[in-house]
């Protein structure tokens, strides 16, 4: 896939995301993954398979522009295809994981509100003292 990406040349004042040409995005159609610079383009890499929303053929085509925006800004690309970083988001967690961890908010929320008052506790203040030696004058 050829890559349609080109540096964005204007300098100066901050640029707001909707003054950039889509020419600087990763994926240009959707708008996404902006690459103005080498943070933004370790970025994109870093979050490739985050974006939702985007046919293979999208995915297909920000990687060219990733890989060309890499090579403008002098980033290291080891990478040389994109399902070698992946193709769909990976929270880590299972749906049956994220819906037992909201039953246990739930209940958690549901617990403290109807509850007795909280407990407060003091401490009590301990202070150090700092030792203090008398010597013995000779005379």
């Amino acid at each position: 896939m050829r890559a349609t990406w080109k540096p964005h040349t204007k300098h100066g004042e901050l640029t707001e995301r909707g003054d950039l040409p889509d020419s600087v995005f990763a994926y240009p159609k959707k708008r996404k993954e902006p690459m103005t610079d080498a943070s933004h383009v370790r970025n994109a890499i870093a979050r490739f398979d985050q974006v939702t929303g985007v046919t293979a053929d999208e995915r297909e085509l920000a990687f060219a522009n990733i890989k060309k925006a890499a090579k403008h800004y002098g980033v290291d690309m080891s990478e040389s295809s994109s399902s070698e970083l992946g193709t769909r988001p990976s929270a880590g967690r299972t749906a049956a994981d994220r819906k037992k961890s909201a039953r246990k908010a739930a209940a958690t929320r549901k617990r403290r509100s109807t509850g007795a008052a909280k407990k407060t506790t003091t401490r009590k203040k301990t202070t150090t003292r700092k030792k203090t030696t008398t010597r013995k004058r000779s005379g």
